[in-house]
């Protein structure tokens, strides 16, 4: 039965359940809506399982609920990336500057399930499974959702929107409050492959994420921890070279065996994958505002969905659960207050790491094997340990801190002045010695 002055968490994915978590924590009661089956009982959808790269955000969000420790047991570091070219060797290539820092590895699903079980095992919580959501006044907030069992109604005092992309609160925000939206979409989708262990071991190095750069295209592969790796192909999808062209057996294994000639050995089910596996959408979704008055509010990717080309979607969501924590401590618990504080302190942030998710799309795909890049990347390296906590890449300041997304980006424009005059500088120092050695031979 509902419970008017509950708060009201529809969708039970990582945002949802760590919100129940941060709200049960300052007392208040709380109604969680999945309209999945409780996803602990069941198997997890072939080529949907998407690791996700948990960094400094995400985990800072976890230690305030004491979940930082169990959800890293299971965690795989990795502290750069590794470039595969078509030919030629590896190359390793460090996220910090001294090698040390790393992104972690995580199921989706395995982060997913501690965050449920933590949210159900607060006081104060209860979940609904097999509930979509199909009607919301955000006056009222009154729900209707489908059940198995039919049609059934709720009420709850703020009705908060963690439930994905494709929102179904914010499509009835949309309707009925006069939401405004814009679904930018790539031209671009994503298949998930998997490299299994190779006599029980990893068959590629696990602490790092692996990269087949191919300009117009890539792959990554991320580790996990029954050593097998996920791969992610982020292909066009339409054109040559893309979803929508290759499609046979034959097809298949020709393509990859020019594009992609290591996997071949690595991946014995890769032609069933391919074929197998569904192609995901990748897109940003942007809307405004984000809340109704005090009765109800977008969070994460229902309000800011971005693409995943920086690892930052399931962190961003975590901030903003912080993020709202805190307007509600701010505001003695004012909704009325708290929600537009939500907004006005999120938006500009989400806003810059939906850019920079686009912008290093661009240069996993295409830069990561240009020997410019790496020069770049060596001359960033040098200017961080010449010029601690004064000089810091982009990488760094996304992955490994808590700085707000805006003030990163506005600080790595003023950076990349710097690194692009230093790399001119070493530029023409080389062309001046090659000079200078061809007139003396």
């Amino acid at each position: 039965m509902s419970d008017p002055d509950e708060i009201a968490v529809v969708g039970a994915g990582l945002a949802g359940c760590l919100l129940a978590c941060f709200l049960a924590r300052r007392g208040l009661r709380v109604a969680l809506y999945e309209r999945r089956p409780d996803p602990r009982t069941g198997a997890v959808e072939r080529g949907r399982s998407i690791n996700l790269a948990l960094s400094e955000r995400g985990l800072d969000a976890l230690r305030r609920i004491g979940l930082d420790r169990q959800v890293m047991a299971d965690a795989l570091p990795m502290r750069g990336r590794v470039i595969h070219p078509v030919k030629g060797e590896l190359d390793f290539q460090p996220y910090s500057h001294d090698g040390q820092r790393a992104i972690n590895s995580i199921s989706r699903s395995a982060l997913n399930n501690a965050l449920l079980t933590a949210a159900a095992g607060q006081p104060g919580v209860r979940i609904a499974f097999d509930h979509r959501l199909t009607g919301l006044d955000p006056r009222t907030g009154e729900m209707t959702y489908e059940t198995p069992d039919g049609t059934t109604k709720a009420r709850a005092a703020v009705v908060l929107g963690a439930d994905g992309a494709g929102s179904a609160v914010r499509a009835q925000l949309l309707a009925h409050a006069g939401l405004t939206e814009s679904l930018d979409f790539l031209d671009y989708g994503y298949k998930e492959l998997r490299i299994p262990p190779r006599d029980g071991e990893f068959a590629l190095s696990p602490d790092a994420l692996h990269i087949w750069p191919r300009g117009t295209s890539m792959m990554i592969a991320l580790p996990n921890p029954d050593r097998s790796f996920t791969c992610t192909l982020f292909w066009p999808t339409s054109g040559t070279s893309s979803f929508a062209s290759i499609g046979s057996p034959a097809a298949i294994e020709r393509h990859f065996a020019e594009h992609y000639p290591d996997l071949i050995e690595l991946a014995p089910t890769l032609v069933e994958d391919y074929r197998h596996n569904p192609v995901g959408a990748l897109g940003t979704v942007r809307c405004t505002p984000w809340h109704v008055g005090g009765t109800a509010a977008l969070i994460g990717d229902a309000a800011h969905a971005i693409v995943p080309f920086y690892g930052q979607g399931a962190n961003c969501a975590f901030e903003d659960v912080v993020e709202l924590d805190r307007c509600l401590e701010e505001t003695g618990g004012d909704w009325t207050r708290a929600l537009p504080l939500y907004e006005e302190r999120r938006r500009d942030n989400t806003e810059a790491i939906a850019r920079m998710a686009l912008a290093n799309f661009v240069e996993m795909r295409d830069k990561v094997a240009s020997p410019v890049f790496q020069l770049q990347k060596k001359v960033e390296h040098a200017l961080e340990r010449a010029l601690p906590g004064r000089y810091v890449s982009r990488y760094e300041l996304v992955s490994f801190s808590t700085v707000p997304y805006a003030q990163v980006w506005r600080r790595v424009r003023r950076q990349h002045r710097v690194l692009g005059a230093a790399v001119g500088a070493g530029a023409l120092l080389i062309g001046g010695a090659i000079l200078r050695g061809r007139r003396s031979a």
